[in-house]
């Protein structure tokens, strides 16, 4: 019984591990060597009031959840005018559900002369999956994450799904 106690304990162990590991390795795919942040670096700006956060995500995403004080910005770059006036200096933190959208934007934010962009590394579902705050559209904690569809949502959390 204790035998089979420990394979399947170790079994589960090896699972977390392998999917850890297989979101680590699909997260590779999408960034190159623009500038990133990690959440623990981000939940700590995020407490200092010491950056701009935006959202990069479609409003059906971001009204389920957001990183409190995070701004939507539509993910094809329309809007951007609402950034006028932020001292082009300032710290930006970019993010999405993984992070390759905001990696886009912020692309597009240092093409038109943002000097201080970072994305933030696996996204708002890595965010979550971390039990980091987020807040729904009316300002209220939750703890659901919208799952982008069925291939991207089977990164989160099986108690973060929208």
């Amino acid at each position: 019984m204790k035998l089979t106690l420990l394979v399947f304990t170790l079994f589960f162990i090896s699972i977390s591990f392998g999917q850890s590991k297989e979101y680590t390795k699909m997260l590779s795919k999408y960034y190159n060597d623009f500038p990133t942040v990690t959440i623990k670096e981000a939940s700590k700006i995020l407490e200092t009031n010491g950056a701009i956060f935006l959202d990069i995500r479609e409003e059906s995403e971001f009204n389920v959840s957001h990183i409190k004080y995070a701004r939507r910005m539509n993910p094809d770059g329309s809007g951007i005018k609402s950034l006028k006036g932020i001292d082009k200096s300032t710290k930006i933190i970019v993010y999405c559900s993984i992070g390759a959208r905001s990696q886009s934007y912020g692309e597009m934010l240092v093409k038109k002369g943002y000097t201080n962009v970072h994305n933030m590394y696996g996204g708002i579902f890595h965010w979550a999956n971390s039990n980091l705050p987020v807040v729904d559209m009316y300002n209220q904690s939750t703890k659901k994450v919208h799952g982008y569809n069925a291939d991207w949502g089977k990164w989160l959390n099986k108690n973060a799904v929208y």
